[in-house]
């Protein structure tokens, strides 16, 4: 069923509205509503979509729709990851780098990007590790001070959460 236009909108409505984790549960989900995909088509559909797959915690993960379909709340999800993932902020020069926990670098680089910030040049995420290029050293201190208020906004933010 379908052809490829209509099977974008249907991933992109799924993505929208469910937690989905996998292509594996993405392919499963669009031969529910009729289509009869590979997951190596449903790959090429994520990278030609623009989706990326953010850390959600405990392990899970999520597929989100590019920066124009990201939820107002962009910042408040950088928080709400900064708290439960990021472990140090550390400056020189004009580079800040962010440790985080294993496995959600991708995750909170993605974010970061999607602020689409002018002082902020760009990121490179590795596992555990996000560097970000900032345009100069006054505005590497600037993300440097802001960064350490998220950390400290989603800890607490986490703690409230947790009810400790």
């Amino acid at each position: 069923m379908g052809n490829k236009a209509e099977r974008h909108r249907a991933i992109q409505e799924i993505v929208r509205r469910e937690e989905i984790g996998t292509q594996k549960e993405l392919v499963e989900r669009l031969r529910q509503l009729g289509f009869e995909v590979t997951q190596a088509t449903v790959s090429r559909d994520i990278a030609e979509l623009g989706l990326a797959r953010i850390a959600l915690g405990k392990g899970r993960h999520r597929y989100v729709l590019p920066a124009a379909d990201l939820p107002e709340n962009a910042y408040e999800e950088l928080k709400r990851q900064f708290g439960l993932f990021v472990r140090d902020v550390d400056r020189g020069g004009n580079l800040l780098v962010v440790k985080t926990a294993e496995g959600h670098a991708s995750g909170i680089a993605y974010l970061l990007d999607r602020l689409r910030r002018d002082e902020i040049v760009g990121t490179l995420a590795g596992d555990d590790t996000i560097l970000v290029v900032a345009r100069t050293e006054e505005a590497a201190q600037a993300l440097e001070d802001e960064f350490a208020g998220l950390l400290l906004e989603g800890r607490a933010l986490r703690r409230a959460l947790s009810g400790s």
